[in-house]
């Protein structure tokens, strides 16, 4: 009977139509591919599923793989392809500057250049208006970390249990995911605080937070209040008090985690926590690297949904669509 029923019900979704027609594949064949992949290709860069995708080519929100066979892209490159494959505007874009020039130096000056750092640091807040453009983002936050030990001449730097911020050697310190963790020595000035997480962690109800999916933990928060913020707020001061020096070189969070799970934290969290760490003398820190380039869908900068300014950004993944590149933002005086 179960079986008759798992007969009658189709779980396959229908696709929306596309009139796109994809090249024919004229590669190696698959059972190639997989050989050079298990002798050529590093074993640290996995795969998913037990007969790996070869995608073929990408239009738009669709993937093709060598078979011809059409996908529905939800992952975009993990959160990297922010306006689809191959769009026809950036690729037009591409192909036009390619013809004229590749690569210089930064002792030069060129205009495209000197035009995308006007234009993106025009849609930061004062005083973020100094861009330094990088090839991804744990170079990113690479950069962040040493700038924020140069400008404060302090050195240890905290950040929030679960957060990703890179793969580097630099990085993994702030890291603090088991999986990206190795058996090898890093993350000397880094320290991992408590996570505000108010969906899982040991305090929080459906009211400490902005989200369409809430927790269903009943919350006993006041109008304009969070008791769940004002707990992690003291897990926060004890860090400070008990963990690293009484000065601090900064404090790094992502507005919104991403690779931890879309963790968002109690409302004005944030803000109080840049304030203690600048009490310190430190400089506060927005990974931007996922919540960039207007993903939460109601600003254009993760940290404005929580009333900051940061003194230092990182961007990445969506500032060039799968190209190499990322960039930190910060003030003239920290530059």
């Amino acid at each position: 009977r179960q079986q008759k029923w798992k007969r009658s019900v189709s779980t396959q979704a229908k696709m929306p139509p596309c009139d796109f027609v994809p090249e024919k594949y004229e590669s190696y064949p698959y059972e190639r591919m997989q050989k050079i992949r298990e002798q050529n290709i590093a074993p640290s860069l996995k795969t998913y599923y037990r007969k790996p995708l070869l995608l073929h080519q990408g239009h738009m929100q669709w993937l093709f793989d060598h078979e011809g066979r059409r996908y529905l892209d939800l992952f975009a490159g993990i959160v990297t392809v922010s306006v689809g494959h191959c769009h026809p505007k950036v690729t037009m874009a591409t192909q036009k500057q390619l013809a004229r020039l590749w690569h210089t130096t930064n002792i030069y000056m060129y205009p495209p250049i000197h035009e995308y750092a006007e234009k993106l640091t025009s849609l930061f807040p004062d005083p973020l208006k100094v861009v330094y453009l990088t090839n991804s983002g744990s170079e990113a936050n690479d950069l962040a970390m040493f700038m924020a030990r140069l400008h404060t001449r302090n050195f240890d730097i905290i950040s929030l249990r679960g957060g990703y911020h890179g793969g580097s050697p630099y990085t993994l310190g702030l890291t603090s995911l088991t999986p990206y963790k190795h058996g090898v020595a890093n993350g000397f000035g880094c320290t991992a605080t408590m996570l505000p997480d108010v969906f899982r962690g040991p305090w929080g109800g459906s009211r400490c937070r902005d989200s369409p999916v809430q927790t269903v933990r009943k919350c006993s928060c006041s109008e304009g209040a969070c008791l769940a913020k004002d707990q992690y707020i003291e897990q926060f001061k004890d860090t400070l008090n008990t963990t690293v020096p009484k000065t601090v070189a900064g404090f790094i969070a992502e507005p919104i985690q991403g690779v931890n799970g879309a963790v968002q934290y109690p409302r004005n969290f944030l803000k109080e926590a840049y304030q203690l760490i600048r009490e310190r003398g430190g400089l506060c820190i927005s990974d931007e690297v996922q919540t960039g380039f207007g993903r939460t869908g109601s600003h254009f900068w993760g940290f404005q949904t929580h009333g900051v300014v940061p003194d230092i950004v990182t961007l990445a993944k969506g500032i060039g669509n799968g190209f190499p590149m990322a960039a930190v933002v910060t003030t003239k005086g920290i530059s």
